[in-house]
């Protein structure tokens, strides 16, 4: 029992990243950084699972383009600018929200604020009293004589 506890703690590291040994860069601040980039770009074959993860050829090859930025002495932004140049914005996995992005970012908050108005009004207007006396007196008098029956 021990035994596979310690097995699977040792396997656990290198379940979560799918980075091979000859894709490491030597110096540890740039393969942070290419670690950071990583994390935040999504695989074009796996769904919802960063490059980091993946074990997919395309999601190598972004890792090492990303990489290859990297040492060409890029900067994060420009990286990210260079990978989203070639494979899209799809490839974000936090899109940004400008230009048309932002109709869907304002899409889903605003679906529920209309929601909740709506359901405020239904509310509001199912809890509201009568405000006057509407009845007639002949039907005042028809529904005295229908309860006292």
């Amino acid at each position: 029992m021990i035994r596979a506890l310690l097995l699977a703690l040792l396997l656990a590291p290198t379940a979560t990243f799918a980075v091979e040994p000859d894709e490491v860069l030597a110096d540890p601040v740039l393969e942070a950084r290419a670690r950071d980039l990583s994390a935040g770009l999504r695989c074009p074959v796996c769904r919802n699972e960063s490059i980091d993860e993946s074990h997919a050829e395309v999601a190598r090859d972004i890792r090492l383009l990303v990489r290859e930025r990297l040492l060409a002495g890029d900067s994060d932004d420009q990286v990210l600018a260079a990978v989203v140049a070639r494979y899209g914005e799809y490839i974000l996995l936090r899109p940004t929200a400008d230009g048309a992005n932002l109709i869907l970012w304002l899409a889903g908050p605003s679906m529920l604020l209309a929601g909740l108005g709506i359901g405020w009004a239904v509310v509001r207007g199912r809890s509201a009293a009568p405000e006057g006396d509407d009845l007639s007196v002949e039907e005042k008098a028809r529904l005295d004589d229908l309860l006292s029956r």
